[in-house]
């Protein structure tokens, strides 16, 4: 018997041994193999170094923008502005997401589970605790769910909102609808909408620059919360002017079809922040489902790398199409802005066009110089280029609260829309002539052969 155990426990042993794929040799922990999708609607612009600042003439005298020869990394980005129609999914979700907390927050507050009808049905997913994970069990009974109580608990989003007040499932429903509303008193014309105010998203993030030049403590001191109101300022489009009638713009712009694809304004460098973050989580919730790795962050692009696009690869050109003309052979205008005093329409467009209008410079993106002017994740300094470093410079302090816009916009002249031209804006400002599109780091191509 001993024999036939000794002879049993070799042949496992030798079999495992001869099943080894790395034969006792160091050859490292192997993961998935890595092939990312190219991301939807943006561009690769390939690494490379470039001549940074103003090599034409300072017609604003700023000397802000001295030369200096910076290499950037590849990175993809968007090929045209961040449009009305993307930022209202970001919208939506909040919204979807702001309803479906409330529904639970309340379906939990009155003992209601999915067993029951009504509200019960958006009760928190763990409200069914027999349907519960060994781990999300092992996690309640051992830390509960923190000081975080409801926004650490998944919402199910298996049940269909209901917004048609004819059929709402029951009263508590009716409840929570009527708290998403403008009291009525502020109600005209028959019109009750959304109280946009209540679309507020959270999320947090880690400080990495503040964490790794600390030499003391610990990770969760470093981690930030967020809470962002991200409904647009549309009132930026009667403020932004004294004595004007844009009252059509200030209604319409942002939810109506008619303009869903012209670039969203209205919106601060906090709001511009908050969206990347969505849209991260958005596409990773996505990669999640489908068994996918994740995809790294989407963010603002620096002050270089918009710069380093803008210029589509032509080396000291002044605009994105080179220059130094704003107009072409043929006689038509190179972008959308002010090309005369108190003409804003000579160019074709009198406020915003859509965001894929005049053509794209040399890296197939649209709207580099003018329509409007975009946020960059930079700090704005007038003296950043003389201590910047030459490889992916990039001047951000947490506690200036001026940030660098560039490409000028469809109210400015055409000095603003030069490519090597800086601007500022505080970061919690919307104006109705900034917008800004994302950046995400290139990691590798999906390889088509596979």
């Amino acid at each position: 018997m001993k024999k036939l155990l000794f002879s049993s426990l070799a042949c496992v042993f030798l079999l495992s041994s001869c099943g080894s794929k790395s034969k006792g040799e160091l050859v490292g922990v192997r993961g998935k193999k890595w092939y990312p999708e190219k991301p939807y609607g943006m561009e690769l612009i390939p690494r490379g170094s470039f001549i940074m600042g103003k090599s034409e003439e300072d017609m604003g005298n700023l000397l802000n923008a001295p030369t200096k020869t910076v290499t950037v990394r590849s990175f993809y980005m968007d090929d045209t502005e961040i449009t009305n129609s993307e930022y209202r999914q970001f919208v939506e979700w909040v919204k979807d997401s702001v309803v479906r907390s409330k529904l639970a927050i309340l379906a939990d507050e009155l003992g209601l589970g999915p067993e029951d009808d009504g509200i019960g049905q958006y009760a928190f997913k763990d409200a069914d605790t027999a349907n519960l994970s060994v781990y999300d069990k092992y996690m309640m009974d051992n830390y509960g769910f923190g000081e975080d109580y409801f926004e650490n608990r998944a919402l199910n989003k298996d049940e269909d909102l209901v917004w048609d007040t004819s059929d709402y499932p029951d009263e508590y429903y009716a409840e929570v609808m009527d708290s998403m509303y403008i009291p009525e008193e502020e109600a005209y014309n028959g019109q009750r909408t959304i109280d946009v105010t209540k679309l507020v998203y959270k999320y947090t993030w880690m400080d990495i620059e503040a964490a790794a030049r600390a030499k003391t403590g610990r990770r969760k001191d470093f981690i930030r919360k967020e809470e962002t109101s991200i409904y647009p300022d549309t009132t930026v489009w009667i403020r932004d002017f004294e004595y004007s009638y844009n009252e059509p713009m200030h209604n319409d712009y942002f939810w109506h079809d008619a303009y869903s694809d012209y670039p969203v304004v209205g919106v601060s460098w906090t709001q511009a922040k908050a969206f990347c973050n969505w849209r991260t989580k958005y596409k990773n919730d996505d990669q999640r489902e489908r068994g996918k790795q994740f995809v790294n962050q989407f963010r603002l692009p620096t002050e270089a790398e918009w710069e380093y696009a803008a210029r589509g690869g032509i080396e000291g050109g002044t605009y994105p199409w080179g220059g130094p003309y704003v107009i072409s052979d043929t006689g038509c205008f190179m972008a959308n802005f002010k090309p005369q005093r108190g003409d804003y329409a000579a160019d074709q467009a009198l406020y915003t066009v859509e965001a894929k209008s005049y053509e794209p410079n040399d890296y197939n993106l649209y709207n580099m110089a003018g329509n409007v002017s975009e946020w960059t994740n930079s700090s704005y300094y007038s003296g950043s280029y003389e201590y910047a470093s030459t490889m992916n410079p990039n001047a951000d302090t947490q506690n200036n609260t001026r940030k660098v816009i560039r490409g000028g916009s469809w109210k400015d002249v055409a000095y603003f829309l030069q490519v090597s031209t800086r601007d500022y804006e505080y970061r919690d400002s919307a104006r109705s002539y900034i917008g800004f599109r994302t950046v995400q780091d290139y990691m590798g191509e999906e390889d088509s052969t596979q």
